[in-house]
């Protein structure tokens, strides 16, 4: 046998990983939050400055995220990768 007992998971694993579902999902709902908070800011009557800092911080922490999300993409190895074709 010359194929390891787990490659099928660790395929399975890979796929997974390159799909990058837990990022995507954080994206959503960053995405949500900044929609409701966008309304709920431009509802207010009166808003005063911490609630414009909220807003501020918000969308601060959206662009960060953003950043990391997009600056994270995995980079897989060729040597390892090589072999099992």
């Amino acid at each position: 046998m010359d194929k390891h007992k787990y490659e099928k998971m660790i395929d399975w694993a890979k796929a997974f990983d390159s799909w990058r579902i837990f990022p995507r999902i954080f994206i959503t709902v960053y995405i949500i939050l900044l929609y409701q908070v966008t309304h709920w800011f431009m509802n207010l009557a009166d808003p005063n400055n911490a609630q414009a800092g909220l807003v501020s911080v918000v969308v601060g922490a959206g662009a960060a995220w953003f950043g990391l999300y997009t600056g994270s993409s995995k980079k897989f190895d060729s040597k390892s990768d090589s072999g099992k074709k």
